[in-house]
């Protein structure tokens, strides 16, 4: 008997979750295929934006979730997250834990099938990160990066930036950079920006990502922007007055093209992150500024070099959603990006916020390539201080 009442309230438990709004068949895609012999064989749908977007929007969705099942003591039958990554042959492989409060904020998903049998552009790990969950239990970790964000338009001092950088290493270390993927939306998009510049720091690799509605106010960006334009006026009310002692220089990182640096440079330009966003949202509705300007300095001497190549630099595909009058909840939302009749629109390339957002790697130190002079059958090589030749014999 007892037996029995523990089988109807199963039943009836996993008929509740069968029914939940955040269900996949009740809102994920409803015209997403899934992959089939015909991506293998002859043409992989993971070759087109469309499809790449959807499904790695619907990973973002299953961290969510993730995050619901362990607040909500879901059980394995009945967790809604697993079903937003079993339809597309992947596997939960890590999740991200927040150890202050035991939040999921981020999971890593492989490739479930045999690697022969993976499509052509399908990537063999993703790592996803959420955004902000406004639930008691994370809450207050969650608003407390975004406020970082907001204030200092930087999370490297994050637990969570820390863990999401050393698992992404990882990934790229055992699968290489062009079989991992990032995906982020919201909060966890602006985590993007952050990894993804540190990663092409400390390594010098890129990799394919993705962020859906990511930040674009902050107060350290307003400051600086102010602090940029004070600047230029201070340099331009200099120039009034050639002879005041002051050797003139120019004050832009260095171009020497070096062996280190232009691998440098070829990294940084191979990092276009993908962005998406709502012209309705109000949190990312900055990246649609217009291309990159010389905020007045078009005129002045030594600037073109330095901005045609920034120009090259700050590149970031962004894709824009325009719609009518939405609710904020709806233009902010996830759930728009695996939707069948999305129309997007690739506005730009350059903006000037994906210029500032960056910026530091502008001034990446790039090493110039050692010189050598031959004098009486010896090659030496010349110090990059002086012209004094070294004592290292060819």
């Amino acid at each position: 008997m007892a037996k029995m009442v523990v089988d109807k309230i199963s039943s009836s438990s996993i008929s509740e979750e069968n029914h939940h709004p955040y269900a996949f068949h009740v809102s994920g895609p409803t015209n997403l295929p899934r992959p089939s012999w015909r991506d293998i064989f002859i043409s992989s749908r993971w070759k087109t934006e469309n499809h790449k977007r959807s499904v790695l929007a619907c990973f973002v969705q299953a961290v969510y979730l993730l995050e619901l099942d362990r607040q909500e003591n879901r059980t394995p039958e009945t967790a809604l997250a697993p079903n937003w990554w079993k339809p597309f042959k992947y596997k939960l492989s890590q999740t991200l834990i927040d150890e202050r409060d035991g939040s999921i904020f981020g999971a890593v998903l492989e490739w479930d099938g045999f690697a022969a049998t993976k499509p052509s552009g399908a990537p063999r790990v993703v790592l996803a990160l959420r955004g902000t969950l406004l639930k008691r239990p994370t809450i207050l970790r969650d608003i407390i990066d975004d406020l970082r964000l907001l204030a200092w338009e930087s999370l490297e001092g994050s637990v969570r930036f820390s863990r999401a950088l050393d698992v992404l290493k990882s990934s790229v270390d055992l699968f290489g950079s062009c079989n991992v993927c990032f995906a982020g939306h919201s909060l966890g998009a602006g985590f993007g920006f952050q990894v993804g510049k540190a990663l092409l720091v400390k390594q010098g690799v890129s990799v394919d990502t993705y962020l859906f509605n990511p930040p674009s106010v902050s107060l350290a960006m307003t400051l600086r922007k102010i602090i940029v334009k004070a600047g230029f006026v201070w340099k331009s009310f200099k120039w009034m007055f050639p002879f005041s002692g002051e050797a003139q220089t120019n004050d832009g990182p260095s171009r020497d093209p070096g062996i280190r640096g232009l691998k440098t440079w070829k990294n940084i330009m191979k990092w276009v992150p993908r962005v998406y966003v709502n012209n309705n949202d109000y949190v990312c509705c900055y990246y649609t500024d217009p291309e990159m300007k010389d905020n007045g300095a078009s005129n002045s001497a030594g600037k073109e070099n330095a901005d045609s190549t920034r120009a090259k630099v700050a590149a970031a595909k962004i894709y824009v959603v325009s719609k009518g009058k939405q609710k904020i909840s709806e233009a902010h939302g996830l759930e728009q990006w695996w939707k069948d009749d999305l129309e997007l629109q690739l506005v730009l390339k350059n903006s000037k916020l994906i210029d500032r957002k960056l910026e530091f790697l502008y001034s990446l130190p790039v090493q110039a390539p050692p010189r050598w002079k031959a004098h009486n059958g010896f090659v030496f090589r010349l110090s990059p201080s002086t012209s004094q030749t070294g004592s290292e014999p060819a």
